[in-house]
């Protein structure tokens, strides 16, 4: 329990940091002189370098397990927000978000295996990815409207340099109190339970029904529209100030729903159903009625948030076994990709159509190819594992 506190710490940390960006990040494009295209690709291409380091990540973590790999992100990702702060076009921008994006890419799939081998109960598991959740969800509750404030006061030069230095320290503190014994590559089952027959090529290289990642690329690509669309709605610090509000309501909302833990004894495939159809109809409500209500409606869409993300990493955790630094490595390439393509269109898009309305078309149609079957309980893991304590 104790390491799960310490990841918990570390995460708060690192995501306050990253999603405090988010109402800032396109003010501050603007503010060198970016054009609306630009932005769409500058929020885009950090999503794009996710995939080679994702694709190092899954076998990298499942090797030489989480600890050098979320020293590595926090650490290298606060040394760019520092450099970030002394840069004056926008080409440097996005030279360095593509830089951030790589160096990132190792963080969410080392975090998620080490919380997944805290414990071998598949509902203990789902407590812990709820636990990420709520962690996750504080931390973008007071960020957005933090930064802005932060922006508001000081300028960006002096935020993007503190945001920078807080990431670092997090890091040296990550080297020193995660435990350094690597996980074993694979997890044996528990006694009782017999060896599972040897896979066949194509199992090797994808543990799972590769239609399983539709779910986290749809749900990524209309993340991604909403977080380009909001903070465009105006311009000014008044601007920045009501997005960072906007996406505080957001988590406020999913932090409704992550804190009801008994969701966790549901199936995660049910979860994520009502959660996808719930986000659809917000999304769908954002693109028809007024802006005055749109408070509400985000409150909703982060309701659903709350029950998807920790639903969605219960399904992997069950679906992809013992080779779980792979598994979810596959997980965040298909967020990548999805948060790449969601902004960029978004961009693309003619003023007469509602992004809004094109992100509830793509959860939509991704509902319609996702294997939707009857999940049978996964056998726990034998041996706790090294990061337990």
């Amino acid at each position: 329990m104790k390491t799960a506190l310490w990841l918990y710490l570390f995460l708060f940390i690192a995501f306050f940091d990253l999603h405090a960006q988010y109402p800032i990040l396109t003010p501050f494009a603007i503010s060198l002189g970016a054009a609306p295209t630009f932005i769409g690709w500058m929020m885009g291409i950090y999503s794009l370098t996710h995939l080679p380091g994702n694709l190092m990540a899954g076998p990298k973590v499942d090797k030489h397990g989480s600890r050098r790999y979320i020293m590595f992100s926090l650490t290298a990702a606060g040394i760019i927000l520092i450099i970030q702060s002394y840069i004056h076009t926008p080409w440097e921008l996005l030279f360095l978000r593509a830089i951030s994006g790589y160096v990132l890419a190792f963080l969410s799939p080392a975090c998620l295996a080490m919380l997944a081998q805290l414990s071998d109960h598949p509902v203990t598991q789902g407590k812990y990815m709820s636990g990420h959740g709520v962690v996750h969800t504080l931390a973008s509750v007071l960020s957005p409207a933090a930064g802005a404030f932060i922006v508001a006061s000081f300028g960006f030069s002096e935020t993007f340099s503190s945001l920078g230095i807080i990431l670092v320290i997090t890091g040296l503190m990550a080297y020193f109190t995660l435990p350094k014994k690597a996980p074993a590559p694979q997890a044996q089952l528990s006694e009782g339970h017999t060896t599972p027959a040897p896979q066949s090529a194509a199992q090797t290289r994808l543990p799972f029904n590769w239609r399983y990642l539709l779910l986290p690329f749809v749900l990524a690509c209309a993340q991604g529209i909403l977080f380009y669309e909001i903070p465009l709605r105006n311009n000014g610090s008044a601007s920045m100030m009501s997005t960072g509000l906007l996406f505080s309501i957001i988590s406020l909302g999913a932090l409704c729903t992550l804190s009801l833990l008994f969701l966790n004894k549901y199936s995660p495939m049910v979860r994520l159903l009502c959660g996808i159809i719930l986000m659809s109809l917000s999304f769908y409500a954002l693109a028809t009625t007024p802006e005055a209500i749109i408070g509400i409606i985000l409150f909703i869409l982060g309701t659903a948030k709350g029950i998807i993300f920790p639903a969605l990493a219960s399904l992997f955790i069950r679906i992809g076994g013992a080779r779980l630094g792979k598994t979810f490595a596959l997980q965040s390439i298909a967020t990548s990709i999805g948060s790449f393509a969601g902004p960029v269109l978004a961009g693309q898009l003619p003023d007469h159509i509602s992004p809004f309305f094109i992100a509830f078309l793509i959860l939509m149609t991704g509902l319609l190819f996702v294997p939707i079957q009857r999940l049978s309980p996964t056998p726990p893991l034998s041996a706790p594992g090294p990061y337990h304590s």
